[in-house]
């Protein structure tokens, strides 16, 4: 498991906020929310479309197609990030994390697995989790539809386990969220879900526009 950030660090996608030009849709952003406006351009062009605003957070589709607060968008743990300076998510995470997965097997001789995981908030729950953003060799879910039956025998009817997403929030724990400097994670016992292809990445895990009841 590898944190977002140092992926996006060593990817160059550190930006000063005053090298963004706030565009009118910027600007009403920043009236409706009460923030910067150069922070608002670099939301707007990280995502397809805003959910949500409050001064709190802009809740975003990104352009990979997650949904989180501000795009993804991040002053923590970024050198001069008290001065402006912020970091964006790796380009396309899952590409990132198969170009990651290629290397470490060369180098390692082993087939493993990898999850670029970045911190997010639920809608309905306080705290955040660490969830897939990017994967390569992971299997992202695990359907359980059919295929099992619960303690008296009823066969399962809904249950997709998200296998990626639950990696991502047990080595969080293991990693830190502050000034632990742990940037990755180590994770054993979970050989039955490192696939032998790349696989779709963590883009596999999104629910279909078409069954999003709250869009």
């Amino acid at each position: 498991m590898v944190a977002q950030k140092i992926v996006s660090k060593v990817e160059g996608r550190t930006r000063d906020l005053a090298d963004f030009v706030p565009t009118s849709d910027a600007h009403e952003l920043a009236h409706e929310t009460g923030r910067d406006p150069k922070a608002m351009q670099a939301i707007l062009e990280e995502s397809s479309k805003i959910l949500r605003r409050t001064p709190a957070a802009v809740i975003a589709a990104h352009r990979t197609g997650h949904v989180l607060a501000n795009a993804g968008i991040d002053a923590s743990n970024v050198e001069g990030g008290e001065a402006g300076r912020v970091l964006l998510w790796p380009f396309d995470p899952d590409t990132s994390a198969r170009a990651l997965r290629s290397e470490l097997q060369k180098e390692c001789e082993v087939r493993i697995g990898v999850v670029i995981a970045d911190s997010m908030g639920r809608a309905w729950r306080i705290g955040t989790l660490g969830n897939a953003i990017g994967c390569a060799g992971v299997s992202v879910l695990e359907d359980r539809r059919g295929l099992a039956q619960d303690l008296y025998g009823r066969t399962l009817q809904a249950t997709v386990i998200g296998i990626a997403d639950s990696v991502a929030a047990m080595a969080a724990l293991a990693m830190g969220e502050g000034a632990e400097g742990t940037p990755v994670a180590l994770v054993r016992g979970c050989e039955r879900w490192v696939t032998e292809e790349d696989g779709p990445g963590a883009v596999g895990g999104l629910r279909p526009i078409e069954q999003d009841m709250f869009r």
